[in-house]
């Protein structure tokens, strides 16, 4: 199920439909089913007043009895049957919506999840998604259902003695003015519940991302306060919207018990008078407790669509979020063969966020196809900025992108994402599988090029020491993994992919200097078919490069080899003297 262009300021009755429609026949079966259940137990307390009538007169109650029995097993069988088709159709709305949900969130803008909370972005998948269940059934499906038999009820009722109808009527609206007053509570209370709970879903996934730096900081405590004061203002609101919706229930109950007693004492005095006989007295009053279920259900689905309708907002707002393109399939990777790609810059200003200062002033450099260019200055420069733009997870607020000579904002996001390898600072990891992690990019690889590639990277000491090799899990984000070997899984999953151009964001900060200077020769042999960017700060990989973007503040002050930029640029000579001063003295 794909839900385009979403409007958060839909009523949540009209976003429930659209997440209903796709299954409205299998749905209107158990609405039909539903009917037929309270169809036969409408029939029910005519049959009684028959046999009653039966007794009165001396007849054989036989076939009355027969009756009632068939009844009785007709309303359990089409209940049962009724109840299975809604709970299968609710699960199905749910199952598209958590799956509409997932798509969308995979496909956000990255300046959007910048700004949005993990945690509750998960609680709106899992949490939020889950009540739609309740409102798919008790809401819609009892609404229609409750309402329709209600009305049947109140029918037949009137049907038996108008009098007596007019009585239970006038209870009824009674108990209508209170709810109309609790009801909006309810909304009220189960927005804020289920917003506190995707709070306590963000606190959490905050420390359990970071609690290892938690445990070494002592800050468990403080931690744990934080995540219990999330937790009992989950509570609290759903107290407060358990309380509205007890409320409810129970007014709607005391209602029904009222209509019963008066019913009896009005209806009593009228067989005493003569105006109705005993049997419809009785059957009166079976109706009157026929109609507490269908009372009971409508007051349900109503207070069940206040916690459904938080939750459809609370959904709608995630699709409301700035989402990429998607496309129908992944774009292929390159061929073996294909060109290595040209890139330049032009005047290029960007910035994370409008109340934010810019990152890039203006920049402008090019880099011919094949070869490697790195790129230095101080913290700070937008070095890494540059690889976030060309990957368009971020667009320029001015300038140009070109690659191959065309503006990146005119490519197929896919296709172009297809085109580059991107081995990111912090080299992340999933949980899964070593050969997970490595097809991640590239799933339709084969082993003899999986084999290479683990070579290459240095990886294939690490798979013989594993106990199951590539199909050994590598724990959440890694854990399992050394920083190195997690740098080299993220270098062999981006060479797997062919790429056209090649992302290095300090690919080889965390290897010793064995595996550096060996990945540093896969890198240099990569960029003789291949366009390679490397951002980096150790010198020794820095000389090796054809080129060298200088950036500092943002903006580029100066390009050209190692041996010329020492000569001509002081910031580069100061940078270059001091790595290298380090590096000596660390030998």
């Amino acid at each position: 199920m794909s839900i385009a262009a979403p409007n958060a300021a839909q009523p949540a009755w009209r976003l429930l439909l659209g997440y209903v429609r796709p299954h409205r026949w299998t749905l209107l079966l158990g609405a039909v089913l539903s009917l037929a259940t309270g169809a036969a137990g409408l029939a029910l307390p005519l049959v009684a007043r028959g046999l009653i009538d039966d007794l009165s007169h001396d007849r054989t109650i036989t076939g009355a009895l027969l009756m009632m029995s068939a009844l009785v097993v007709a309303n359990a069988a089409l209940g049962a049957l009724g109840s299975y088709v809604l709970r299968r159709t609710a699960e199905s709305v749910v199952l598209g919506a958590r799956r509409a949900l997932s798509s969308y969130l995979l496909r956000l803008r990255i300046p959007a999840v910048d700004r949005t909370e993990p945690g509750d972005l998960m609680a709106r998948v899992t949490s939020d998604t889950t009540l739609l269940r309740e409102v798919t059934t008790d809401s819609l499906v009892g609404l229609g259902t409750g309402g329709l038999t209600l009305v049947a009820t109140i029918v037949m009722m009137g049907l038996v003695d108008p009098v007596l109808l007019g009585v239970t009527l006038a209870v009824i609206v009674g108990a209508g003015t209170v709810l109309g007053v609790i009801v909006p509570r309810i909304n009220k209370a189960s927005r804020r519940a289920q917003d506190a709970v995707g709070v306590m879903g963000a606190s959490l996934e905050r420390v359990l991302g970071a609690l290892r730096t938690i445990k070494a900081s002592g800050a468990e405590h403080r931690e744990e306060r934080n995540l219990h004061a999330a937790a009992e203002e989950s509570w609290r609101q759903s107290v407060s919207a358990a309380k509205w919706s007890a409320a409810a229930g129970n007014t709607a109950g005391l209602a029904m018990q009222i209509a019963f007693i008066t019913v009896l004492a009005v209806g009593g005095a009228r067989v005493a008078t003569g105006a109705v006989e005993v049997g419809t007295l009785v059957a009166f009053l079976l109706y009157v407790f026929y109609l507490m279920s269908p009372i009971q259900q409508v007051v349900g689905a109503i207070t069940q669509y206040q916690t459904g309708a938080a939750a459809l907002t609370r959904i709608q707002e995630a699709l409301a979020l700035p989402a990429e393109p998607s496309s129908a399939r992944p774009a292929p990777l390159p061929a073996a063969d294909a060109e290595p790609a040209a890139l330049a810059f032009e005047e290029v200003r960007f910035r994370y966020d409008d109340d934010l200062p810019y990152v890039h002033h203006g920049v402008t450099f090019a880099v011919p196809a094949r070869g490697m260019t790195a790129f230095v200055g101080p913290s700070g420069a937008g070095k890494t900025t540059v690889f976030s733009l060309i990957e368009r997870f971020y667009d320029p607020e001015s300038g140009v992108i070109t690659l191959d000579g065309r503006d990146t904002a005119d490519w197929d996001l896919t296709e172009l994402r297809s085109a580059i390898g991107y081995v990111e600072q912090d080299a992340p990891v999933l949980s899964g599988s070593l050969r997970d992690n490595l097809l991640l990019g590239s799933p339709e690889a084969d082993e003899e090029a999986l084999t290479r590639v683990v070579k290459t990277t240095r990886l294939d000491g690490l798979v013989a020491r594993l106990p199951r090799g590539l199909d050994t899990l590598v724990g959440h984000r890694g854990t399992k993994l050394s920083g190195g070997e997690r740098q080299r899984v993220a270098i062999a999953r981006a060479l797997l992919r062919r790429p056209r151009l090649l992302l290095l964001d300090e690919a080889t900060s965390q290897l010793d200097a064995v595996n550096e200077a060996a990945l540093r020769d896969t890198v240099a042999d990569v960029a003789r078919t291949t366009t390679v960017l490397v951002v980096a700060h150790r010198l020794s990989t820095v000389t090796m490069a054809d080129r060298i973007v200088v950036m500092d503040a943002g903006r580029v002050r100066a390009v050209g080899t190692h041996r010329e930029l020492v000569a001509g640029d002081p910031l580069y000579a100061e940078l270059a003297a001091t790595q290298f001063l380090a590096t000596t003295g660390a030998g």
